[in-house]
């Protein structure tokens, strides 16, 4: 059904974050009214927003999710300029979301239980998300008026999409993908009454758009090499989802969401009628996490998007805030590792916030990015966005600065040293040269690592707190840091968890960076290790990536416990770990290395 805009549908299409679309060659300044007009590199607002025609359609995605014997049909609002009904063809800026007809409560795992001891070698099995950070709609009324259409669809098995969610797999991309192929001619779409609707008024060229997993979708897509998509935006998003739900081998959870999994992640997006006949997918979903060992098996690697960048031809604009614990920053961090391996034209924002887009601190700049994003890649404008600073980053005053790219050129890994004294000791480039000094922390769950991290010098029998110095120059830190400690467990199996902490003026503490490792996944996420009480192993793992500065005169810190409150799971109190500080250290990558100190 085609219609202009009415208040209502207004309502409903300026849900969520967009963008788009693909290349039309522009060659002059200024054109008739079929075409767009450009200032300064950028396509300004000549269409009427408000004589936009509005559209519904039901695209066919080439599966059956829920098993009905019909092909899934992905529902989707579009709003372009009335133009298009007179010839005018124009790119897309597209949305896939599986949040827009909202979220249901639904119960999610007790983490208060003793952890998984496996027997012997574990076995490689062959085999929520984000909640919505959407922004109410300026995407459709800033990009509309500037010769764009916008799609705005709901991913399968949610609203009025039919098919059942999978939590980012090969059927969800499917799902995101026949959008693009029917704004491309390669497939099918329907209006309520069944008749076959064409999108014979675009380009072809989309580009992709969206918030959490709004903005994890694009990077799935991306990864099919799909013909059409010319660019993605995506904020705050995922790249592997076992990296989201675990870490190191370690059943781990997004920030504020403790106990959520891909199973109950799927439940809370199933907004689609009869919901009951997606009860076998769920199950599905159930079997492959694999909450007992937490270890990364074909489940997950099929929704691991890293794998596909070699075959990803769209332009990546990426954001992501540096305080994000919800998706955390892990997973810019190697998406944007491993396209910049595959030379995929590819920028980087990145802020202070947390699980946000910068439209809502950063506005003006960030509606003038875009708007330049989208012109170069979806109309073949030539402007300087892809001239400009590779990278933004902003820094802990609010200020924003500009680099050649991330993690910074001069980082360089700096391995510094634990030395023992009371309840932890102290961090040094030099190695301790004593004799062998272990120490001891006691596993109690219930206990915060915010509290944990408190007056590093005082006796606290549930951590291990190694602190330098106060620094004589700022001191900073860019890319991922890692811990490798030497110790033996009183029980089969615990948690580890370290702390990078900020010590200010009166030793305020602040909670940097952490990580979390199931020791167990002794040499790899892809298998566990029983392992023996009161052996001494070596226990290697990585901290979430950050760029962050030590100020002049503050301390570095780095805090050592087992369970961490928030993120892991929550056994009885009472398990002893037993280090060697001697043989432990923490590599750092420090601007400028070791000099730095």
């Amino acid at each position: 059904m085609k219609t202009k805009r009415s208040l209502l549908v207004s309502s409903v299409l300026t849900v969520s974050l967009l963008l788009g679309a693909g290349p039309l060659p522009i060659t002059a300044e200024e054109n008739n009214f079929q075409n767009i007009l450009v200032k300064n590199g950028m396509t300004q607002p000549v269409y009427s927003f408000g004589e936009a025609i509005t559209e519904t359609v039901y695209v066919e995605v080439p599966l059956d999710s829920d098993a009905d014997g019909k092909l899934d049909r992905v529902h989707a609002d579009i709003i372009r300029p009335k133009e298009t009904e007179e010839g005018l063809k124009v790119p897309v800026i597209y949305e896939m979301s599986p949040y827009r007809s909202g979220i249901k409560n639904v119960p999610v795992y007790d983490v208060d239980h003793e952890l998984n001891t496996v027997k012997g070698k574990g076995k490689s099995t062959q085999v929520q998300s984000p909640k919505a950070a959407d922004l109410p709609g300026y995407y459709d009324n800033y990009f509309v008026p500037r010769g764009y259409a916008v799609v705005l669809a709901e991913s399968i098995g949610t609203g009025d999409s039919t098919g059942c969610p999978t939590t980012g797999d090969y059927r969800e991309i499917l799902g995101t993908k026949a959008v693009i192929d029917w704004l491309n001619g390669r497939t099918k779409a329907y209006d309520a009454q069944g008749n076959e609707i064409k999108a014979d008024w675009t380009t072809g060229n989309v580009g992709m758009v969206g918030v959490s997993y709004n903005g994890t979708l694009p990077n799935a897509v991306a990864g099919t090499g799909v013909e059409g998509l010319k660019t993605i935006v995506p904020i705050a998003a995922i790249s592997s989802w076992y990296d989201y739900y675990r870490s190191n081998g370690a059943v781990t959870a997004p920030g504020g969401y403790q106990g959520e999994d891909t199973d109950n992640m799927a439940e809370a997006i199933l907004t689609r009628e009869n919901p009951e006949v997606c009860a076998p997918v769920i199950e599905e979903l159930t079997d492959g996490q694999d909450r007992e060992n937490g270890d990364y098996n074909a489940f997950w690697e099929a929704r691991d998007y890293t794998k596909n960048a070699d075959k990803v031809e769209a332009s990546v604009l990426m954001v992501h805030g540096l305080n994000d614990w919800n998706v955390k920053t892990q997973q810019f961090a190697q998406w944007w590792e491993v396209l910049g391996k595959k030379d995929v034209p590819r920028k980087l924002w990145l802020h202070q916030g947390g699980h946000s887009s910068p439209y809502g601190f950063r506005r003006d700049v960030w509606l003038e990015t875009l708007n330049k994003w989208f012109d170069h890649w979806l109309y073949n404008i030539e402007n300087d966005v892809m001239e400009q600073p590779v990278v933004d980053i902003q820094r802990e005053d609010r200020t924003w600065h500009t680099e050649s790219n991330w993690p910074a050129t001069d980082a360089l890994d700096t391995k510094l040293h634990l030395n023992p004294g009371q309840r932890g000791g102290t961090i040094s480039l030099d190695r301790y040269e004593g004799k062998k000094e272990t120490q001891t922390i006691v596993d109690d769950a219930m206990k915060k690592a915010e509290s944990l991290v408190v007056n590093p010098s005082e006796q606290n029998e549930n951590r291990l707190a190694y602190v330098t110095g106060e620094l004589k120059k700022p001191l900073r830190m860019s890319g991922t840091p890692e811990v490798s400690i030497r110790a033996s467990l009183s029980k089969p199996v615990a948690n580890l968890t370290a702390l990078l902490v900020d010590y200010g003026p009166d030793n305020q503490a602040k909670i940097v960076t952490r990580g979390w490792t199931d020791p167990q996944n002794l040499k790899s996420d892809l298998r566990s290790k029983s392992l023996t009480p009161g052996k001494e192993y070596t226990f290697t793992w990585t901290m979430q990536p950050d760029d962050y500065v030590f100020e002049s005169g503050h301390k570095l810190g780095i805090v050592l416990i087992s369970s961490d409150y928030d993120y892991s799971i929550r056994p009885k109190a009472g398990t002893i770990i037993t280090m060697d500080p001697k043989k432990s250290n923490v590599i750092l990558p420090i601007v400028g290395g070791e000099g730095a100190f």
